[in-house]
């Protein structure tokens, strides 16, 4: 048996993820889309971003430590950048 309380931090993406679901529908419907090509290429992106979000994550859990870093040198030496009256994007 699933016990629901595991998954009770993820029920705010569930809820906000049905309502972007709603505006994508009802633009597709404003523009006159076939429902058809709709739902498939629907079904397709939550396909791909379910895939992403499993396996990303597990990729992305074993170099934590490495992206953080790296993400603390990068933010470093922009605000370094920043502080000399520089800027790293025009």
């Amino acid at each position: 048996m699933v016990d629901l309380k595991e998954f009770a931090p993820l029920s705010g993406l569930i809820v906000f993820g049905n309502i972007e679901n709603l505006v994508l529908a009802s633009q597709g419907a404003a523009a006159h889309v076939n429902p058809y090509i709709l739902l498939g290429l629907s079904l397709i992106v939550v396909i791909v971003w379910f895939l992403i979000g499993t396996y990303g994550t597990k990729v992305a859990i074993k170099y934590a430590e490495i992206f953080g870093g790296v993400v603390i040198i990068i933010l470093g030496v922009q605000s370094m950048v920043e502080a000399m009256g520089l800027s790293l994007f025009p």
